[in-house]
């Protein structure tokens, strides 16, 4: 099942309805009770100091603070005065087992946090939106400065749940406990920077009231790896997909390349490099046609075609013009780099896949990469309704959008945000195609094996990697995907902000 993406205006009415259901009480005691498992499996020793806010954030810190207690832990309680119902409540159940709650106040905080083992931070949930008043500008600073590991409850303190900018006061988590749903400022930018590592805990909550609110899913390694092809027995080059490759110009050689590399390793038969340039073959096992111009090789390609086709790769100044004929062709197209040009916007069909970066993505909305990578799920969907087919919103993470929906990508590795990447992507993309999967299932599949390949390079070769690095672990990050229980819990983040 897939973890889905809720914006704050959607996580209320999955409250609203567990609410007159009359389980939203249960609710907050799985939360709270969750958060409690969190700091005991992260701080097992020490004081814990908790923070309640006047809402229901508050109140699964105060649930939380229960269940330390009763665990044996050292509890501190401060807390603003309750306002939701079920905040007060759980502040009465606290106080039942013999804990007080003392007054949140900034000298209070500061004194406390002083030899805390752990601050846990429930003070504003996904409810919240800018500016900060007084005095939570100066609880959160005073929190900030903290000498302690600090655990926050759905998200950091301060933090707009729909944007990926953090450009005012939040809190800066160690660790977030996010509950029934990633959030979006959990994912992207600087605002998951803040979020520091993301443990999503799911409720109990029935899957349909989610599932019907959600802004997008986040499939698991195991439903990603369902996606992506098997081979039967008697397989041969000539069942296993033939892609061409279209790219390459002076100074750029390296692109095409790299995408008949990734197609390779990502299970092609056959890939074939057409180029004007002389190309670079960094594996013999490729084929190289060298044309003189595009026009000649489009006349002598004739009625020819491949089982997939990915083109733009260092094309240079004749992309447009190359990706207006191949999109003609009405046959499965990744469309990357040079080929990603405004003037094709209608041309697309439903094989294609887009597969800018968020440079290239704001050029084709005609706007600026910092306005775009604020709201990376929008941009996705709106560059998807325009360019039609599916969209990949290369970053960290990737957003897949398609005619059903949006999908947020898992994993990667820091050291990928390096030159050449993208055209082992688009290669890993076409390759897929080419195998006969849907643009979708390719998009979604080849983005986390590509993702998962990373993060194997990452483990060999640590922070500076290269594509060639990258599609080198392309096997063994296919075995990962098709035997998930070796790979880490995809529910949880291991600091690096791209993964999961």
């Amino acid at each position: 099942m897939p973890a889905y993406v809720l914006t704050a205006a959607q996580a209320a009415a999955v409250d609203r309805r567990l609410e007159s259901a009359g389980l939203l009480d249960l609710a907050m005691e799985e939360a709270g009770a969750a958060v409690a498992g969190e700091v005991q499996q992260q701080v097992p020793a020490g004081r814990v100091l908790l923070l309640a806010g006047t809402g229901a954030n508050g109140g699964d810190a105060l649930v939380a603070a229960r269940h330390l207690y009763v665990q044996g832990r050292e509890v501190e309680v401060l807390a603003l005065p309750a306002r939701h119902r079920l905040t007060q409540l759980n502040r009465r159940r606290l106080q039942a087992v013999g804990v007080q709650c003392r007054p949140l106040r900034p000298a209070a905080l500061h004194r406390s946090a002083q030899d805390a083992a752990v601050l846990v931070d429930g003070l504003l949930g996904t409810g919240f939106a800018p500016p900060l008043r007084a005095p939570l500008d100066e609880l959160i600073h005073i929190i900030n400065a903290a000498h302690c590991p600090v655990l926050s409850i759905d998200i950091p303190s301060g933090l707009d749940a729909h944007s990926a900018q953090a450009a005012g006061l939040s809190v800066h988590a160690h660790r977030t406990v996010t509950l029934m749903g990633w959030k979006p400022a959990l994912m992207f930018g600087e605002a998951a920077a803040r979020a520091g590592a993301v443990t999503l805990v799911a409720l109990t909550v029935p899957a349909p009231w989610v599932q019907e609110q959600a802004l997008a899913v986040r499939p698991s390694d195991r439903e990603v790896g369902a996606m992506l092809p098997v081979r039967r027995n008697d397989a041969h080059k000539g069942t296993a997909g033939h892609v061409w490759v279209l790219g390459g110009h002076p100074g750029t050689v390296g692109a095409a390349s790299l995408a008949g590399a990734g197609a390779l390793r990502a299970g092609a038969g056959l890939v074939t490099v057409h180029s004007t340039a002389d190309v670079p073959l960094v594996m013999p096992e490729l084929m190289m046609h060298r044309h003189e111009a595009w026009d000649a090789a489009f006349r002598s390609f004739g009625t020819r075609r491949p089982d997939a086709v990915a083109v733009g790769m260092g094309l240079g100044p004749d992309a447009a013009r190359v990706a207006r004929e191949v999109l003609a062709w009405n046959i499965p197209t990744v469309l990357d780099a040079d080929a990603l040009q405004p003037e094709l916007t209608g041309l697309g069909h439903d094989l294609c896949v887009w597969t800018p970066h968020p440079g290239e993505a704001a050029r084709l909305l005609d706007t600026s990469t910092p306005e775009l990578t604020r709201h990376p799920l929008d941009a996705a969907r709106t560059l998807q309704e325009r360019l039609g087919g599916v969209v990949v919103l290369k970053g960290g993470p990737s957003v897949i959008a398609h005619s059903g929906g949006l999908s947020v990508a898992c994993g990667g590795h820091p050291g990928m945000a390096s030159a050449g990447m993208g055209d082992t992507l688009s290669g890993i993309l076409a390759s897929l195609l080419g195998q006969g999967l849907v643009p979708v299932q390719a998009a979604v599949a080849g983005v986390r094996l590509h993702a998962r390949a990373g993060e194997r390079a990452g483990q060999l070769h640590g922070y500076g990697l290269s594509a060639t690095d990258v599609a080198s672990q392309l096997g063994g990050a296919w075995a990962d995907l098709t035997h998930p229980q070796s790979t880490p819990d995809s529910d949880r983040l291991s600091g690096v902000p791209a993964g999961c």
